[in-house]
């Protein structure tokens, strides 16, 4: 990959975005792609793909490559600590050619922020043990010496010392850590609010329809509605709720005028009304309903 393609990635207007989990322990179900989602929806950028992948070398590389081409903004988690199985930056680097280096800022404000763990209570950053080998693989880098390091690295919040590393220009490497992840996630938000199609951050308007009719009754007039708004970007959905007694139509767009003059229409015809959390109309004590 070319350094001027690396730099163009890095400052054109991001629409779409793709989210890669990584790690062997993630598989077992808990992943950080639901505020990822939530992220992406709130500023208004199309959240397009999410994958789920093992500390596989191979895997990683061919993932990160495909997302850098085909995504404008790619957010990675895991793999990124200590042991020996954290092969994140070793394998993003590999993809694209790169070498580790120790990355200045971030050794100097992993020393100064980082607490002393209680079982290494004579641990001295000024003498090399295997702790302090472990800790450097932190904050080892993939670098592009032939671009300005300033562009590969960022620092989302003065509260942390972890760096948020930016390879080909559009892959953020983030910690799998929940709290860590969403806090350099929405630290990253100034950085990203002005390559958006929509600068202020109003993002993506959902409105929420509760429909006591099976999804089967109402989707001849649901189809015919997506059809006749989407060329006006408002994406009708349908999802039943599985047990109760009433499914939930979805309409979602940037218009949010546009939105609200449909909701009368698509009332009448779902038999159904507004609401702003799905189930706060659910009967108390209703007997489940097959709405299929």
């Amino acid at each position: 990959m070319t350094s001027s393609t690396a730099d163009e990635r890095n400052s054109r207007t991001i629409h779409t975005a793709a989210c890669l989990i990584i790690g062997d322990e993630v598989l077992g179900g808990k992943t950080n792609s639901a505020y990822m989602a939530k992220f992406c929806f709130q500023l208004g950028i199309a959240l397009k793909r999410i994958e789920v992948i093992a500390d596989d070398e191979s895997e990683i590389i061919e993932a990160v490559q495909r997302m850098s081409n085909n995504y404008d903004f790619v957010v990675t988690s895991g793999g990124i600590g200590p042991t020996h199985d954290d092969i994140t930056y070793q394998s993003i680097a590999k993809a694209f050619g790169l070498n580790l280096k120790l990355h200045q800022e971030a050794y100097e404000r992993m020393k100064k922020l980082s607490k002393p763990h209680p079982s290494q209570p004579n641990f001295s950053w000024d003498v090399e043990s295997p702790a302090k080998t472990a800790k450097l693989r932190m904050v080892e880098l993939p670098t592009d010496e032939t671009r300005d390091l300033a562009s590969q690295v960022v620092f989302p919040t003065d509260e942390l010392w972890v760096p948020v590393a930016v390879v080909n220009g559009n892959i953020h490497i983030l910690p799998g850590v929940p709290r860590l992840f969403e806090k350099l996630l929405d630290g990253m938000k100034p950085i990203l609010l002005p390559r958006l199609t929509d600068p202020e951050g109003k993002g993506i308007h959902r409105i929420l329809i509760s429909t006591p009719m099976a999804e089967s009754a109402v989707a001849p007039y649901l189809t015919e509605l997506a059809d006749r708004v989407e060329p006006k970007g408002v994406k009708v959905g349908s999802y039943p709720r599985w047990g109760k007694a009433r499914n939930t139509v979805t309409l979602v767009g940037r218009d949010l005028e546009f939105l609200e003059s449909l909701v009368p229409e698509v009332e009448k015809n779902v038999e159904g009304r507004r609401v702003a959390v799905e189930g706060e109309d659910d009967p108390v004590d209703a007997n489940a309903s097959d709405l299929a």
